[in-house]
């Protein structure tokens, strides 16, 4: 999903000397010196040592999954000592304990999957309150202090399956399932798909499922909705850890699943990059797909929180990771890491991290 939200002063000489030695440690080129052009989160422990707590926001998505799966392997790359994963089970409130929880244990850093991008700052601001950093992972909160919102462009999402669906379907029905509109990721997806749509293809008439990243609702709506459309041309589907199978079950009760080429082929185009959506781009039911690199996810959470903890800071700008740091409307960064589409054409690209999970 994945899918869920989301934040110069001149100094003397001695202090921007010291930055500047501190940006030289940085893996990153795009590190940062002053106040104004870094998001903060909390005091760190100066070392970078200490326990970390990770707080998941479900695992029954495969894509959270593979993401649980990478966090000790990235934990252990970026010598970071990070407890056993916590499963908030999709539920906000729980989140907000969990991360109690953690802090009560006395963690020096936290990576979060915040499940709600308004409700996670109560979260935050007991974080704040002891001093513990937090690195925000796929979703970026409304407010809130975090060192760094690990994400992909999700208003690209949007737009890539759009324009997909465009290019294939020209005309007629296309319907996309959203994920939670309580999530900045739901909202930007959906979002940027109807702008795309209206400006690009406006031979296209958009039908939308709220689904709130549920398979059970998925698949109801989307029966009830092809009852009523029959002639539905294209599906955009906003995660695809939870929506691909309730989405194809549901084609394939109503004679609706046709293989890419045959006549009355559904044009399918999904996010998330798990390997089910390989699988099922290769056997034809499905398009394409957004990946959604969760192992990078799990990576930089860990860069990030370690360099926290150790005080540093960044700006925006390019990073030597083919991504982007960028300052969002709430001051708070966000490094945008590559989301490839993936087609027949390069599913079988072995850099795609679905194409590495065992």
């Amino acid at each position: 999903m994945a899918g869920r939200t989301v934040r110069k002063r001149n100094r003397s000489r001695i202090v921007g000397a010291a930055a500047v030695a501190a940006c030289a440690a940085l893996v990153l080129s795009a590190c940062g010196s002053t106040k104004d052009d870094v998001a903060s989160g909390g005091k760190g422990g100066g070392d970078g040592k200490g326990k970390v707590g990770v707080i998941l926001p479900l695992l029954t998505s495969p894509f959270w999954q593979s993401y649980n799966d990478y966090v000790p392997k990235m934990a252990k790359s970026e010598s970071v000592d990070a407890l056993k994963t916590v499963n908030s089970n999709s539920d906000p409130s729980q989140q907000i304990t969990d991360i109690n929880n953690q802090l009560n244990q006395g963690v020096k850093g936290l990576v979060v999957a915040p499940l709600d991008s308004a409700a996670i700052s109560a979260g935050l601001d007991q974080a704040e309150r002891k001093g513990v950093p937090v690195v925000a992972v796929d979703v970026a909160p409304e407010k809130g202090k975090v060192a760094m919102v690990v994400r992909a462009n999700n208003v690209a999402y949007g737009e890539k399956a759009c324009e997909y669906l465009g290019q294939q379907v020209k005309t007629g029905k296309v319907v996309q399932i959203m994920g939670d509109l309580a999530s900045v990721n739901g909202r930007e997806r959906s979002q940027a798909f109807r702008d795309c749509v209206k400006k690009k293809y406006p031979d296209l008439k958009v039908l939308e499922i709220p689904a709130k990243w549920e398979s059970d609702t998925a698949a109801s709506k989307l029966d009830t909705l092809l009852n009523a459309n029959p002639d539905i041309r294209g599906i955009y589907m906003q995660a695809g850890g939870v929506y691909l199978a309730p989405t194809l079950q549901t084609l394939k009760s109503k004679g609706l699943l046709k293989k890419t080429g045959e006549k009355g082929h559904i044009t399918i185009v999904s996010n998330d990059g798990i390997p089910q959506e390989f699988a099922a781009i290769r056997k034809g039911q499905i398009d394409a797909t957004v990946s959604q690199p969760a192992d990078a996810y799990a990576k930089y959470g860990m860069y990030y929180i370690k360099a926290a903890m150790q005080g540093k800071t960044f700006k925006p700008g390019p990073t030597d990771h083919d991504s982007e740091i960028v300052k969002l409307p709430s001051g708070i960064l966000e490094d945008q890491l590559p989301a490839p589409l993936v087609t027949k054409d390069n599913v079988d690209d072995p850099k795609l991290w679905g194409n590495t999970v065992k």
